[in-house]
């Protein structure tokens, strides 16, 4: 898997777009980053997962997937090795992180409570 890849993945997910932080291209919905690419080397990417998601995928796939060192990583923030991820895994890790934060940066519903 090569950043390119992971770009093109990350960026055909609905309302992607890619933007920078701190140095790194991310990958965001909205003004929510759900994966970066190039920490801590252009060796890996990020995926921003919930707690529950990354021990999964950690303990499935230990040589693809680790938790990001420090207090990030027990939020759920995680590693994902490209060198050693197959196309079929990244989407999905991918795709669990938009959604993460796709629902989360769904516009609220405004009711109207004058007549």
């Amino acid at each position: 898997m090569s950043s390119r890849r992971f770009r093109s993945i990350a960026l055909g997910l609905p309302d992607a777009i890619e933007g920078s932080h701190q140095g790194h291209a991310d990958f965001r919905v909205g003004k929510r980053i759900f994966a970066t690419l190039g920490y801590p080397d252009q060796s890996w990417g990020m995926v921003k997962l919930t707690p529950e998601q990354q021990s999964v995928l950690v303990d499935a796939e230990p040589e693809i997937f680790r938790p990001v060192p420090g207090a990030w990583g027990k939020q759920g923030n995680t590693n994902v090795q490209l060198a050693k991820a197959d196309p079929t895994t990244l989407r999905s890790a991918l795709t669990m992180a938009w959604q993460n934060i796709a629902t989360k940066s769904a516009p609220k519903s405004r009711t109207n409570t004058k007549p």
